[in-house]
């Protein structure tokens, strides 16, 4: 099983790995990192480094998880990158069809392909479907998503590079805010989040802090863990409620 560290998932699923960048918020991207140093690790599977390469063999992983989980599909790419193509799309939904005990989380930051993919497909019951908005520039996405009929729509504003103002949040179902993490992160400001917090709660959707990154709530530089996840000194992880549809 494939464990990991993301606070608002229990497991990833990678059929798809490698990327190319979107928008102002992937130049500092975890994953591309990540599959650099995998790939001088002599992993097999990172054997083309951050280039996008579609796994056959891992499609049908989560057949074998019995118990039900929450799973982030392509935590280390995008799965709706155009060099994905919709075939292979289809048969990662085949899998997702067939184990409905799992919720499975697909984020994008290739909103208008999403929405072209799912213009002519049901998404499946079990899924949840998210848009990157990290910056103004993003906030289109949202419009986006919301004409999709999924059970849970849902926003990943990390990392969160910049105050985005009044959102349309009609139809979302769930926020999640974190900042940036690293040694070239930019920083967070917490009017940013607090603003974003308020218009969550406005809109009756769940909000989920994940952490401040780099840079703390005192707009000091340490360490990620040692800033952590506090926002006006509590923690603030909701989960999303996923039988409102």
């Amino acid at each position: 099983m494939k464990t990991t560290k993301i606070e608002w998932t229990d497991k990833t699923w990678n059929p798809v790995t490698g990327c190319t960048k979107a928008s102002a918020g992937c130049a500092h991207c975890y994953a591309e990192t990540m599959a650099r140093r995998l790939k001088s690790m002599g992993l097999e599977k990172y054997r083309n480094g951050f280039e996008v390469t579609l796994h056959e063999k891992d499609l049908t992983e989560p057949l074998r998880w019995n118990r039900g989980h929450n799973i982030f599909v392509c935590s280390m790419s995008d799965l709706f990158h155009e060099k994905v193509p919709f075939e292979f799309i289809d048969r990662i939904l085949d899998t997702i069809r067939q184990t409905p005990q799992h919720r499975y989380q697909l984020l994008t930051k290739r909103a208008e392909r999403m929405a072209e993919f799912f213009s002519t497909r049901q998404v499946p019951s079990n899924v949840w479907l998210g848009v990157t908005v990290e910056c103004r520039d993003t906030l289109p996405r949202i419009d986006a998503l919301r004409n999709i009929p999924a059970v849970v729509r849902f926003l990943s504003c990390e990392p969160l590079i910049e105050e985005l103002g009044i959102m349309n949040l009609e139809g979302i179902d769930w926020v999640i805010v974190g900042g940036e993490s690293g040694p070239k992160a930019r920083p967070m400001q917490e009017d940013w989040v607090l603003s974003i917090k308020r218009q969550v709660e406005d809109a009756g959707a769940a909000f989920f802090f994940k952490q401040w990154g780099t840079w703390g709530q005192d707009g000091v530089k340490r360490s990620k863990h040692k800033n952590g996840k506090l926002l006006e000194g509590v923690i603030v992880q909701q989960m999303p409620n996923s039988t409102r549809r």
